[in-house]
């Protein structure tokens, strides 16, 4: 598995109650630490929450995400959908 990098989408491993964030939830890679340590600044969009939250987390705390992120592929493709501008 590789490192993340900046803008990398990431999957948290483990719950962070302190900051109401539960194992499984995305969130994006916004900057990476290299002392003491190696870590990672990952801003989330908990679902109920206002707002974002950033935590600083350990390689071991999140996983690479790779590939899309939906669960049913058929999602992307929605026709009922109106198109984005620029398409």
């Amino acid at each position: 598995m590789r490192r993340p990098h900046v803008d990398d989408f990431v999957r948290l491993t483990q719950d962070i109650p302190e900051l109401a964030l539960q194992r499984g939830e995305v969130g994006v890679v916004r900057s990476t630490w290299f002392a003491p340590s190696m870590a990672y600044e990952v801003e989330f969009h908990p679902i109920g929450l206002n707002g974002e939250t950033r935590a600083l987390l350990l390689a071991e705390q999140v996983q690479v995400e790779e590939g899309s992120l939906f669960r049913d592929e058929s999602l992307l493709h929605d026709e009922s959908m109106p198109p984005v501008l620029g398409e």
